[in-house]
């Protein structure tokens, strides 16, 4: 009927006129529009809950490669399947300023900051009670600040927007690296002030403890060393908080394993565990409208696929032994061959080998069940042949392996090489995921790592306010808070005297390794040529690169997107330099 009504009028207004008076006409009793959108508490809850999920989608979730820029390219891994910019393969693609990579992390953050703008604005009119109002602003101005923070470590000084855009605006320059971090650094800091303790929200929400540790990396990457140090000490003197010590959550039963091998089991990430040493952690709901992972589709959007990544291919491993050839391992299978991990994400030799050399068997966090490098073999008539897992790093005598589809050696190479556990769960993939859980066989569909992730943790504020102890040439003091993470690792104390940049990133990789966004690390400390030039032959040797290029100088800072280029036709958005 409405069609019908709407199409004689359309008729009758090109042949005689449209007479609206003669048609029923629809008055929406109701509607929502962006002038009435933000005028309750729910309203404001539900646009800080969209700030969370983009968050989430760009450093965990967008699909299976971009949440892993921040990992690629840096100097903790290497791609196992090289041939495109996807990974950072072919540099001079990935960094080139029409590729994939920078424009959907800049499109992304600032939709964020969008949301935190538009936030901000429309608190001034809203009716919301005084106390109310600072809340959500304090939300807001935290990933307002997170936002500026992030783009100002990838591609230096960019555009400020600190209000909501209403209307078409092509004229933005860009502000320098500091006047960017400083607005950063001014946001975090009100957010800082203005926001409850940890033991006042829900598990996953930010809280003035997850905004001082921002704020201590902010400082430090303005200069302000001092500023640094009292930041993070707010957040370490916290009696809430603490580097947790003790066997605890939900498999602290199993007698061989550790107390860092506890804090990255599932469910135990968040206060509700027990956890003291969880800061800001990202919530991940199995299969659950909104939450992040699911159980029945790999390709689902918002799955974190670091399990996919990170974990070696064991399927096309194969071994020689009197003239036979065997297969030692199913796949995929939820132990510590990897579930079912592919190869991509292979780390690179000073990861899974130097860092640990001072230390190698007594540091807890290169046991086998933390940094894998034994894998236990599946196959009867290889175990029947006195071989019950394979060592990266001692293989066995007599013994040939032969990796990949071809009568490859290499290793590391795609299919079998040291790995962090924690990218996975052992004996612990939710119930849907198995094809048979007697023998912890895996469907297809597994890849997901199904936990939710730290994006802030205690033992990364100590090394914060190392950083800037050794910065004030107080390395008594930074050896110092070193040493509370090392010590909780059972590691050997370090001395003040090995102390530099280099040291501290060294400490970061062991004590972080894939659980931190490294590009953000390395990039905020601009060292990110110089560590990958140091520990990764992969992307600074332009032949094993393949682009004929390797590793560059500038690429320190991202190229800004040449569509954010084009589009701003009213002014020069500058391009960062040596890019085209």
């Amino acid at each position: 009927m409405k069609k019908y009504i709407a199409l004689c009028c359309v008729l009758s207004g090109i042949l005689f006129g449209c007479n609206e008076s003669k048609f029923l006409r629809e008055v929406p009793e109701d509607f929502m529009s962006a002038e009435n959108s933000y005028e309750t508490e729910a309203d404001f809850d539900m646009s800080v809950n969209d700030l969370y999920s983009l968050v989430r989608e760009d450093m965990y979730g967008y699909d299976e490669w971009r949440p892993f820029d921040y990992l690629y390219g840096t100097d903790l891994i290497f791609d196992g399947e090289p041939g495109t910019q996807i990974r950072h393969s072919n540099m001079l693609g990935a960094y080139h300023p029409t590729a994939v990579s920078p424009s959907v992390h800049w499109n992304l953050i600032y939709k964020m900051i969008a949301g935190a703008n538009t936030i901000i604005d429309r608190l001034e009119i809203s009716s919301l009670p005084e106390d109310k109002k600072t809340l959500f602003e304090a939300k807001a101005r935290f990933f307002r600040g997170f936002g500026y923070r992030t783009l100002g470590y990838l591609y230096g000084g960019v555009p400020l927007e600190l209000h909501e855009v209403k209307q078409a605006k092509t004229d933005y320059v860009r502000s320098t690296r500091e006047e960017t971090l400083t607005q950063a650094m001014q946001d975090v800091k009100f957010a800082a002030e203005k926001l409850p303790d940890i033991t006042q929200v829900r598990d996953g929400e930010v809280s003035s403890p997850a905004a001082y540790h921002l704020l201590s990396e902010l400082y430090l990457a303005l200069g302000r060393d001092q500023d640094a140090v009292d930041a993070a000490t707010l957040v370490i003197e916290n009696p809430a908080l603490g580097l947790m010590k003790d066997r605890f959550g939900s498999r602290k039963s199993e007698a061989d394993k550790d107390v860092y091998w506890d804090l990255f089991r599932r469910n135990n990430q968040n206060r509700g565990a027990g956890n003291t040493e969880g800061i800001w952690v990202i919530q991940f709901e199995i299969d659950t409208p909104g939450g992040g992972s699911s159980s029945t589709k790999l390709q689902e959007k918002f799955n974190y696929r670091l399990e996919r990544n990170i974990a070696p291919m064991v399927r096309d491993v194969r071994i020689k032994k009197n003239g036979k050839t065997y297969t030692p391992f199913n796949w995929p299978v939820s132990d510590y061959t990897g579930g079912r991990g592919i190869g991509w994400g292979i780390s690179t030799k000073y990861f899974s080998n130097t860092v640990w050399e001072d230390d190698f068997d007594g540091d807890m966090r290169n046991a086998n069940h933390n940094f894998v490098r034994k894998f236990p073999v599946h196959r009867s008539e290889v175990i029947n042949l006195g071989i019950t897992e394979l060592d990266v790093d001692h293989l066995p005598e007599g013994v040939e392996v032969i990796v990949g589809q071809g009568n490859s050696t290499t290793i590391p190479g795609r299919y079998l090489y040291a790995y962090q556990s924690k990218c996975t769960t052992p004996g612990n993939h939710p119930d849907a995921l198995y094809s048979n859980k007697a023998n912890l066989s895996l469907k297809g569909d597994a890849g997901v790592t199904y936990t939710d992730q730290y994006m802030f943790r205690l033992a990364e504020t100590y090394l914060l306010r190392a950083e800037g102890y050794m910065n004030l040439d107080k390395k008594d003091l930074a050896a110092k808070d070193i040493n509370e993470v090392r010590d909780r690792a059972h590691a050997k104390s370090a001395d003040e005297s090995e102390i530099d940049m280099d040291y501290i990133l060294d400490e970061r990789m062991r004590e972080l390794g894939i659980e931190e966004k490294r590009r953000l690390t390395l990039m905020r400390t601009q060292t990110l040529y110089d560590r990958v030039m140091k520990c990764n032959p992969y992307y600074a040797d332009p032949k094993t690169n393949g682009d004929g290029v390797g590793m560059q100088k500038h690429y320190n800072i991202w190229p800004i997107p040449q569509s954010a280029i084009e589009a701003n036709t009213d002014a020069i958005l500058e391009q960062n330099p040596g890019y085209n």
